[in-house]
């Protein structure tokens, strides 16, 4: 494995947010110079939700969100566990996918009503295998009925030459309406003295797969390796992400006041710093890491700094509330199963994340929000 001086570091496997961040910040700039389209339609947007998970404008009783979002590699993981445990895993490869693009857009206060798919291959002989197109399927409705939304519709193009013939890029979009409109949940209400609520990821969701892949190339047994609760390491990477969009739901339909939330995915825990409010997001307890990011940090002999600013470590999503709030949020919680640490609290500050628990780690830099 890596040596102490040379970890696997995010970065050293071709993914550099820094290289993709002024695209982005571009990408952003020149699309609010688009918004006047809007008005053609007595439409108008919802200008802070630029940098947001999901795009949201303003219809006649309600709002509107869009989100596009894409699976990244954690196929090629199933597609190698495969070869060791027979099944095609892409029930759950399906769950991972819908989990990307609603869990992004339920952060602005969304319910999914639309889901639409994007399979692109490099060969049509994809498809030719039955079983692991009638799981991607079946899981891709399931994951929707979990998420409450219709899966409107997709499109399979076939892109050889940009696409390996033997994969398979995964990736969709959904609508939300956001009813009643003071549900629109964009950080505006965040105020010193907000809770923190910590829900608990399933494992690393879609999210550090081409390093975790890395890794997966310098192990002996590649991923038949033990970990140590017993788990092989392929099937461990592919629990499926949880997707949180009942438990929002919930919340709201219980009254619960929700100050901002957020898909904690790429940047990892410095996404806590997401709403482009001057804060401090002071974190004082940490849920316990899987077993899998315990394997992860050692073998790749990357830092917590690399580490919870690269993965969720524990934490799939946040939500802010007043602390007279926290207790009703961690109860309905355990309603769906879920586990909620209340974590941390908002304060007056520079706009930072500390994590006490890790030597008081900071991150100061979120990149693009």
């Amino acid at each position: 494995m890596a040596s102490e001086k040379q970890p696997i570091t995010y970065r050293s496997t071709g993914v550099d947010y820094s290289a993709m961040d002024p695209l982005k910040r571009l990408a952003q700039l020149r699309a609010r110079e688009t918004s006047s389209n809007l008005h053609r339609f007595g439409m108008k947007e919802i200008e802070a939700s630029r940098g947001e998970s999901a795009y949201v404008w303003e219809e006649s009783d309600a709002h509107r969100a869009f989100v596009i979002e894409g699976l990244g590699t954690k196929n090629r993981v199933a597609d190698e566990t495969r070869k060791i445990t027979g099944k095609t895993h892409y029930d759950q490869i399906a769950q991972d996918a819908v989990a990307a693009i609603v869990n992004d857009l339920i952060v602005v206060g969304a319910q999914p009503q639309v889901v639409n798919a994007y399979f692109a291959v490099g060969s049509s002989d994809w498809f030719s295998d039955e079983q692991r197109s009638k799981d991607l399927v079946e899981g891709w409705a399931k994951a929707c009925n979990l998420s409450g939304a219709v899966w409107g519709g997709g499109e399979t193009p076939t892109l050889k030459g940009i696409i390996e013939p033997d994969t398979i890029d995964l990736s969709g979009s959904a609508v939300g309406i956001i009813k009643p409109k003071d549900r629109l949940t964009l950080g505006d209400k965040l105020t010193a003295g907000d809770r923190i609520l910590l829900v608990g990821s399933s494992g690393p969701h879609a999210n550090g797969y081409t390093l975790a892949r890395t890794i997966a190339s310098k192990l002996p047994d590649g991923y038949s390796t033990l970990l140590s609760d017993g788990s092989l390491y392929g099937e461990s990477l592919l629990t499926p992400t949880h997707i949180y969009a009942k438990l929002i739901q919930d919340l709201f339909d219980q009254d619960v006041d929700i100050h901002y939330m957020v898909n904690v995915t790429g940047h990892g825990w410095r996404k806590l710093m997401r709403a482009n409010r001057d804060f401090t997001y002071a974190i004082d307890k940490i849920p316990d890491p899987l077993p899998i990011f315990k394997f992860i940090q050692e073998q790749s002999k990357n830092d917590d700094r690399e580490m919870y600013g690269n993965f969720n470590m524990g934490a799939g999503f946040a939500i802010f509330v007043p602390q007279t709030h926290a207790d009703n949020v961690q109860r309905i919680g355990r309603e769906h199963s879920l586990t909620i640490l209340n974590a941390g609290i908002v304060e007056e500050g520079p706009r930072q994340v500390i994590i006490k628990p890790k030597n008081n780690l900071v991150f100061n830099e979120l990149g693009v929000r």
